[in-house]
């Protein structure tokens, strides 16, 4: 069985400099590259390094980012037949600002994603046999994320929902969700909790969620791990301390190792735990699908780490 992502494709164009600068101000960058990326694109392609069966629906441009992108998933061994190319943008891009401490900003583009298409997940029907997990992100237009949505409840799929960017979800969106996968921000923005601060404050901002109908909260705590409420536990997983180089992608890579994870039949507490590994492995790397690991990797630092 397979993994479904539907999601985006973004170039990411990386500036890392010892300070960011402030309003009106110029800064001396150290260095400047240039990573495939996008949420969905990342995620897809961690679930598939991880070894798992990998379906890929989103939308690129007709250029040169376009192109790289379709390679990129060729070499991954991941299915690309839905995905689509538009002549009305360009491939989605991001600029991103990471400072010394490997903390980023990011200004997303989106480009073609946003012209993925509703339509375009009716198409998705026919391969539906073949999946037992449906994942998003919010980097495609809300429109498309309620027919996914819709698509994963008409068959009875597990639907995993990481809302970044983050933005108000309607109920009809989260009643739909079986694991909804936030950051700590993006927690404050979908609940409208201010301060959530505490492990219990946090606690009470996932229970309002589950109280809209979504099965699963995690929510993703940095180096801190992550905390997974539910109607039968409430769970903080720790997590790994690494030294953080780059942290784009962390939260991809947790997510795609989740989908892999769940997919293998793993307990939800077994899987959130190969997950922190793998978004810690993440952020020793630079990139964000040059980041990504393998199992090899993963098992090999899960291993060291429990000495």
């Amino acid at each position: 069985m397979s993994i479904l992502v539907i999601g985006s494709f973004v170039m990411d164009l990386v500036t890392k400099t010892n300070k960011v600068p402030n309003e009106g101000e110029t800064v001396l960058g150290l260095s400047f590259n240039q990573y495939p990326g996008g949420k969905g694109a990342n995620q897809a392609i961690q679930a598939a390094r991880l070894g798992a069966k990998v379906y890929m629906s989103g939308c690129l441009g007709f250029d040169d980012f376009g192109k790289q992108f379709l390679s990129i998933l060729k070499k991954e061994n991941i299915n690309s037949d839905f995905v689509y190319q538009s002549d009305k943008a360009s491939t989605g891009t991001g600029s991103i600002t990471l400072d010394s401490e490997g903390q980023n900003r990011i200004i997303v583009v989106p480009g073609a994603n946003h012209e993925y298409q509703s339509d375009y997940v009716d198409g998705l029907s026919k391969v539906m046999d073949d999946v037992n997990i449906i994942m998003a992100q919010l980097e495609l237009r809300l429109d498309v994320i309620e027919s996914v949505a819709n698509l994963a409840a008409r068959y009875n799929k597990v639907f995993i929902l990481n809302p970044t960017p983050a933005c108000k979800l309607s109920d009809s969106i989260l009643s739909k969700v079986t694991y909804l996968t936030p950051n700590e921000t993006e927690l404050e923005i979908l609940t409208n909790l201010k301060n959530l601060d505490t492990i219990e404050a946090k606690i009470k901002a996932c229970q309002l969620l589950l109280k809209k109908g979504v099965k699963n909260v995690i929510v993703t705590l940095g180096s801190d791990g992550a905390l997974l409420v539910n109607e039968n536990q409430i769970e903080h997983v720790k997590g790994f301390k690494v030294k953080a180089i780059d942290t784009v992608a962390a939260g991809d890579s947790f997510n795609g190792a989740i989908a892999y994870m769940l997919e293998q039949s793993k307990s939800i507490l077994e899987s959130i735990k190969f997950a922190n590994a793998v978004g810690a492995i993440t952020v020793t790397k630079q990139g964000a699908i040059p980041s990504l690991p393998n199992l090899d990797e993963v098992n090999y630092f899960i291993l060291i780490n429990n000495k």
